[in-house]
């Protein structure tokens, strides 16, 4: 007679992962709010000076090479500014006062490591290892208030760790036969179990409604706007959450770079896909929504002898947004001159990131100032926040 081993704890929750939800043991959706806010981090560094290149500073061209966006191709902003050609949704978002750009955004250190920049990014500390929390986690329970939050993706991101819940849904898996069936017995097997009983409902629940907002399709090879569309209307549906975090990767471009096309090109393509399905799965929605792109630091400003860029400072932050109020850049730009260059070789900061999370927390979401100073980004008192960003 054959005996069939019942899962452990540990493989059942690996289990639960090939159903195309991620089981994040948490609640079920609370209320939505009508304002939003979506945080997409672009890990792996992001060039700002080609995501916003400074067409109209005299040091860019000569510093750039190769790699310098040719100002008849790029997206003109202004006489000093203009955008990557393929970033095609949010310029035009720029042109309907739904979008603005800061040029020269770091966070706090001057950090060298993706990982260790990606944590203190994340964790919105003064410094390395200064917390063990995601700096928008606090923000969801600070001043007494009661925000929810998805995190999109196979893994939950630094950005949202902490003692607040959060749902989870990660796109791609298949509900097949055999999976379904597994998950059925699970759910039985557990349902009185205190961990996993609540982990299976929750993420069953998830997956059937990502299946649903995308017509009853799973999300195996979709593509990119159509997976950004179905984060969307999670932010939209009766007790969705009010805050989304996504990640991108692949930004890391040590060599073969590319200008207004190539390796770099390729991933802003996807980035402004993202946004732009964001925008158009939200809807109406989108009028109450802040949408914030950032990474850990920015490029070398000089090319390499690989036909790509180094590890670097400053770079460029996208907000967008319905919500958003009209105006030009955000914060001020060193320009390229040799003597402004951080270290001799990258674009200077002139803006603490903190700042633009900070004044949005405020306007949008109506985190309380002394939360912000004490809670959210503790010992930030010197990174006043920014007014006014938000309508």
């Amino acid at each position: 007679m054959t005996h069939q081993l019942l899962p452990s704890r540990r493989r059942a929750l690996q289990l639960s992962a090939g159903l195309g939800a991620t089981f994040l043991l948490t609640p079920a959706f609370a209320a939505a709010s009508k304002r939003k806010l979506v945080v997409i981090v672009c890990r792996g560094a992001m060039d700002g000076l080609s995501v916003m290149p400074p067409v109209g500073d005299a040091n860019y061209a000569a510093l750039r090479g190769a790699i310098a966006i040719p100002a008849d191709q790029a997206l003109k902003l202004d006489g000093d500014f203009a955008l990557h050609p393929k970033l095609t949704a949010i310029y035009d978002m720029v042109k309907a006062g739904q979008a603005r750009l800061a040029p020269a955004v770091a966070i706090p250190q001057r950090i060298r490591s993706h990982f260790e920049a990606q944590d203190l990014l994340e964790s919105g500390g003064q410094q390395l290892y200064g917390t063990t929390t995601g700096w928008l986690n606090r923000a969801l329970s600070a001043g007494g208030q009661s925000i929810t939050a998805l995190s999109v993706g196979a893994q939950e991101p630094m950005i949202l760790r902490g003692p607040t819940p959060i749902q989870s849904w990660s796109p791609g898996g298949r509900m097949t036969d055999d999976l379904g069936r597994v998950a059925t017995i699970l759910q039985d097997l557990y349902k009185t179990d205190p961990l996993l009983g609540p982990a299976f409902a929750s993420g069953l629940q998830t997956e059937a409604t990502a299946n649903a907002l995308n017509g009853g399709q799973p999300f195996e090879g979709r593509d990119v706007r159509t997976f950004a569309v179905t984060a969307a209307k999670f932010l939209t549906a009766d007790g969705g959450p009010s805050v989304a975090v996504l990640s991108a990767d692949g930004f890391d471009t040590h060599a073969n770079q590319g200008a207004a096309n190539g390796q770099l090109a390729i991933r802003l393509k996807t980035l402004d896909d993202v946004v732009g399905g964001l925008q158009h799965g939200l809807g109406p929605s989108w009028n109450d929504t802040v949408v914030l792109v950032v990474t850990e630091f920015g490029r070398t400003a000089r090319i390499n002898g690989t036909g790509g860029t180094d590890h670097g400072t400053a770079s460029t932050m996208i907000l967008a947004g319905g919500a958003l109020k009209r105006g030009g850049i955000v914060g001020d730009w060193p320009t390229l001159q040799q003597a402004k260059l951080f270290e001799d070789r990258d674009l200077a900061p002139t803006l603490d990131v903190r700042q633009v999370f900070k004044g949005v927390l405020m306007d949008h979401l109506g985190v309380g100032r002394r939360a912000l100073e004490d809670t959210v980004f503790p010992g930030s008192a010197g990174a006043t926040g920014i007014s006014n960003l938000v309508a």
